[in-house]
């Protein structure tokens, strides 16, 4: 008999692959596509960069201001439009402190001589604090990762990411998944609601005991941090306990930052002597 050429085998039927009946074989890929990948390129580990998409670098910051240069913003909305371009500049700090900050890990990890890619910076792979650190590991000359999510503004793949690095997702667990399974450090700079859900579910899930390894949860800039979320308050009524406070740390400079993940490396996780792999499946082990 011969074979019907109209019917299609599961796996080429794209109409039935972006139905919802096939939504947990969409949700499978997403987990398996990146672990080929890591596997492949034997990533052990990750330090991930959480902060705000909407932050510019210190240039880029300053061109936007000087164009009021030129301008005399005598009306209330050009003298807003100042004022935030100044307060841009300001907040740009953070964007600089990234790039120094991922820059000096990537040396660092570099430099340690393993077999496999330990501590890789990743991102989500967007602009902003996320392109800081994407931009420190591509001048240090490593490998850093993008998980990328499909939304309709600000989210894009920014240059800096490695090119066999780049996801591109479209649920937001499975890209929360993999910032978490394979982070040994969380560096949470300033942000907004994104960076505030990224960083309080992995608090929660590090207060709750599902994530039982020793993970780093740094916060950078006490003072923008504590001006945004009253954790006294949040103390004082009783909804945490002040030990909770010690699930994470506070850091105020890249110097500190640096040293802090650096020791806590050296004590958790470089104290034994690594294992050769046997295949590149090893790494995810």
């Amino acid at each position: 008999m011969a074979k019907d050429k109209n019917v299609l085998k599961a796996y080429e039927d794209i109409e039935f692959l972006n139905s919802a009946d096939a939504r947990i074989l969409r949700i499978l890929s997403e987990f398996l596509q990146p672990q080929k990948e890591f596997r492949k390129h034997k990533i052990i580990d990750t330090i991930v960069f959480f902060g705000s998409a909407r932050l510019k670098s210190r240039k880029e910051a300053q061109s936007e201001l000087n164009k009021f240069k030129t301008i005399n913003p005598a009306t209330p909305k050009l003298a807003e439009e100042l004022r935030k371009a100044q307060h841009s500049v300001h907040m740009s700090k953070y964007y600089e402190d990234a790039v120094d900050l991922s820059k000096r890990l990537t040396e660092w990890s570099m430099s340690l001589g393993t077999f496999a890619n330990r501590f890789i910076i990743c991102t989500g792979g967007g602009p902003g604090i996320m392109e800081a650190a994407n931009k420190g590991a591509r001048l240090a000359g490593g490998y850093s990762i993008g998980l990328n999510i499909s939304i309709p503004f600000e989210q894009f793949i920014n240059k800096y990411v490695s090119p066999e690095l780049r996801f591109e997702f479209h649920y937001f667990f499975m890209r929360k998944f993999w910032f978490a399974y394979l982070a040994k450090c969380l560096v949470v700079f300033p942000g907004g609601f994104g960076t505030m859900d990224e960083f309080f579910e992995i608090l929660t899930l590090v207060q709750t005991g599902k994530i039982k390894k020793k993970m780093l949860l740094l916060v950078y800039d006490e003072k923008y941090w504590k001006s945004i979320v009253n954790f006294d308050g949040l103390i004082e009524n009783g909804t945490i306990n002040k030990s909770d406070m010690n699930y994470f740390t506070f850091c105020n400079s890249v110097d500190d930052a640096f040293d802090c993940i650096v020791k806590h490396f050296d004590k958790h996780y470089l104290t034994k002597k690594e294992p050769e792999p046997l295949e590149p499946r090893v790494a995810l082990k």
